[in-house]
């Protein structure tokens, strides 16, 4: 009877550490897919930032006269011409080279994201390919999760 007793609460309490076990494996497995659906989203705002900066560069450099030299600039009243006012060759190349700068950082982490979403969905297939239905359910439940999240917010980009 002892032995009996002794090995009915083996049984529970490995029945219950794995499906702790599984719970968890489910719920890590969850998060990991609404990551993934997040990293998605934020792939699409570089993306959109970067096409963005390399259209416009900078704010736009206005040429606008004085309102007293309105007239052609070799007749202007006040003696400028619109040369003086306009932004050296210099002050432009260095514009140029920022904003060449920020779209090479911006590549790179857009890169470096599309290296985390490639490893994670290998491993999430991975996941899916050991055939347990609760994994297979987390991975389903996770994107959608992660969709219902994520994607409202490029409305907002």
């Amino acid at each position: 009877m002892f032995l009996l007793l002794l090995l009915c609460q083996t049984y529970v309490i490995v029945l219950i550490s794995l499906s702790t076990g599984m719970v968890l494996s489910v719920f890590v497995v969850l998060l990991l897919t609404v990551i993934y659906e997040l990293l998605k989203v934020w792939k699409i705002t570089i993306g959109k930032k970067k096409q963005s900066f390399i259209t416009h560069p900078s704010a736009p450099v206005s040429f606008s006269p004085e309102p007293s030299c309105f007239a052609p600039v070799m007749t202007c009243q006040e003696g400028n011409s619109a040369l003086t006012s306009s932004p050296s060759e210099i002050s432009l190349a260095a514009e140029t080279t920022a904003a060449a700068k920020k779209s090479w950082l911006l590549h790179c982490l857009q890169t470096a994201i599309h290296i985390l979403q490639v490893t994670l969905g290998y491993m999430l297939m991975l996941c899916v390919m050991s055939y347990n239905v609760w994994i297979f359910l987390g991975v389903i439940m996770g994107s959608v999760l992660g969709y219902f999240l994520a994607f409202p917010l490029l409305k907002h980009i």
